[in-house]
């Protein structure tokens, strides 16, 4: 199961890792210094360990060091962009997000985006539900002005709650240009954090990527 981080949970980590690195560190290097005594205690007086190499102990103790801080800075610094990220989600929530993400029917009208071709003499709305099968086809408005399905299918009956995509078919004097996902508009009522990942949760239940979001509108009353 994918771990949800919070934005507490994040900042508490950024803590930790401030805190506890710096002991660290110098635990290892007295630790070290420690050693080095020893090695030159109980060195043979005969064959001397030559200086160059004390040197190079002590660079690669250095290196070691300072690989283990710029992890640590890098730790601190990924907390911190968790944090930020989810503050500026904050205002994300209680909006309808405009995604190409499949929407949910629950009784209120679905606002679509349909933006068909310029050459396009002739736009239909195509609907499927969960199982990929058409169960509404028909004529909309030339022109980008929002629209609304009311979860009915091709003959008016209405369809049950659940998951719909849609799509916009483009005719030219009845030829079929082409086919395009269309955009929809869903109400978000929460942020998260997935395995590293900000998605947004819809009232719903579905999760959209932040990346798939398109626009953002204040709620219909």
């Amino acid at each position: 199961m994918d771990a949800i981080t919070t934005t507490g949970t994040a900042t508490s980590a950024a803590n930790s890792v401030n805190t506890t690195a710096k002991p660290m560190i110098s635990s290892d290097f007295e630790t070290f210094l420690q050693m080095l005594s020893t090695q030159l205690q109980n060195q043979d007086p005969l064959n001397p360990v030559e200086s160059a190499d004390f040197a190079v102990q002590l660079a690669t103790f250095s290196s070691v060091e300072q690989q283990v801080l710029t992890n640590n800075l890098l730790e601190s610094l990924t907390g911190q962009l968790v944090t930020s990220s989810m503050s500026d989600l904050t205002s994300w929530v209680g909006m309808e997000a405009l995604s190409a993400a499949p929407a949910r029917w629950q009784g209120a009208p679905v606002t679509l985006a349909p933006n068909p071709l310029t050459a396009a003499d002739t736009a239909i709305l195509v609907v499927r539900n969960a199982a990929g099968n058409v169960v509404y086809e028909g004529e909309v408005p030339l022109g980008t002005d929002p629209v609304d399905w009311d979860g009915t299918d091709t003959s008016g009956n209405l369809l049950p709650h659940g998951r719909y995509t849609f799509e916009l078919e483009n005719y030219a004097e009845g030829d079929l240009l082409a086919t395009d996902v269309l955009e929809s508009y869903s109400p978000i009522v929460e942020a998260r954090i997935i395995a590293g990942s900000t998605l947004l949760v819809t009232s719903g239940g579905d999760l959209i990527e932040t990346g798939m979001v398109s626009g953002l509108r204040q709620p219909r009353a």
